[in-house]
């Protein structure tokens, strides 16, 4: 596999990326190793070889850095994204390819909770996302993550874009998302059938992802460039007034979930997805929940998709089933049946991922009765 970064630009990201401290001494580099070999797949490995050509640069280059140590920590996947990373993971030589999860056994294991301890930056390019767990771990132990599920070279570009003006927009829309009581959403299929939705946002407040950890006890994507927040759960006495008919295209099929107090009740539709989403709701309830309003702005930059969530959900619109926990929400890895159902499942609206919905007019509703129009046409208005 061909190298993606060169010494100097890596140690340039490290940099840019974590405002470098003096008491910031040891990086880890997280990645996940297959569990069986039925699950590997050709951009899962070519990650792992990612992870272990950049802890190498790293290590070559910590004078640049001013750090310890840079290591490769691997452990055992976790089957699904945003579960619970597993109790240890082991110390692992960046000369040496490991596409096996038993490889593992013969390797020094560290518990996490000592790894976190003793690390206080992480890049994490793994196949499941690590997003959750280590927001929650950055909570109590005051790291810094960058979480990279799905890296791949497409994503390079994404990299180098103007991150103090994502920064810019991104705090722009916290401050208009903040203040507001709900967000309305008109969604308009095969360009004249509408559904609307409204997102109840009292109780809340929203989180910037522009792709910079400048400070402890802070987790995210990196590419970014979003500002989200979690819809109120119902958690404060009175229901959530989050309700409506949200229509997803999965695949060629369309499915509408009905949706009453922040939770999808219901799935119609058609296409063979909707007796498939029907079931996964009935046997997990908790995917049910909407879990994320996103308000990706990367498209602006000359991004495009490229089929990748960790990206593509960057580039516009976006809503999130399932695990809110790690946002600052009420539904955590406890209430699904088992670890492997653990879900946070971003839908996003752009034409390459859901061509057959757009996104006819978003608006933010405020306590004054004032409205402001944020989306058009699925165009910002704002910036």
């Amino acid at each position: 596999m061909k190298e993606l970064l060169s010494d100097n630009e890596l140690v340039n990201l490290i940099k840019s990326v974590f405002s470098l401290k003096p008491s910031d001494k040891r990086l880890g580099i997280l990645v996940d190793i297959p569990r069986s070999n039925s699950n590997d797949n050709p951009e899962w490995k070519n990650r792992r070889e990612l992870a272990r050509q950049w802890a190498g640069a790293l290590q070559r280059n910590l004078d640049k850095l001013s750090m310890d140590a840079v290591t490769l920590l691997a452990y055992p996947d976790v089957g699904s994204n945003n579960a619970d990373l597993p109790e240890w993971a082991a110390i692992a030589p960046a000369s040496q390819m490991i596409d096996k999860a038993e490889e593992l056994d013969s390797l020094q294991k560290i518990p996490f909770n000592s790894i976190f301890s003793q690390y206080q930056l992480f890049l994490a390019p793994t196949e499941f996302s690590t997003t959750a767990p280590l927001k929650n771990a950055a909570k109590h132990f005051s790291i810094r993550a960058a979480t990279m599920p799905g890296f791949s070279s497409e994503m390079l570009p994404a990299l180098r874009i103007d991150y103090h003006e994502v920064n810019r927009r991104c705090q722009l829309l916290k401050e208009l998302i903040d203040p507001a009581h709900g967000a309305f959403v008109t969604f308009l299929v095969d360009s004249h059938y509408p559904y609307n939705m409204f997102f109840d946002l009292r109780f809340r407040t929203a989180h910037l992802s522009s792709g910079r950890f400048p400070e402890p006890g802070v987790a995210g994507n990196l590419p970014s460039g979003e500002t989200y927040i979690v819809p109120y759960e119902g958690e404060c006495a009175v229901p959530s007034q989050t309700s409506g008919l949200l229509p997803v295209q999965i695949d060629n099929s369309l499915v509408v979930y009905t949706i009453q107090t922040n939770r999808a009740i219901s799935v119609c539709g058609e296409g063979p997805a909707v007796e498939t989403e029907e079931v996964h709701l009935k046997r997990v309830p908790a995917y049910g929940n909407m879990a994320e309003l996103g308000f990706g702005v990367l498209a602006d930059f000359g991004l495009s998709p490229i089929n990748e969530i960790l990206l593509d959900e960057k580039l516009g619109f976006h809503v999130a089933f399932g695990r809110s926990d790690h946002f600052g929400g009420q539904v955590a890895p406890g209430h699904f049946p088992s670890p492997s159902d653990v879900i946070h499942l971003d839908r996003i609206y752009i034409p390459s991922t859901q061509p057959r919905i757009a996104i006819k007019n978003l608006f933010f509703h405020y306590a004054d009765k004032q409205v402001k129009e944020i989306i058009r046409n699925g165009q910002y208005l704002i910036f």
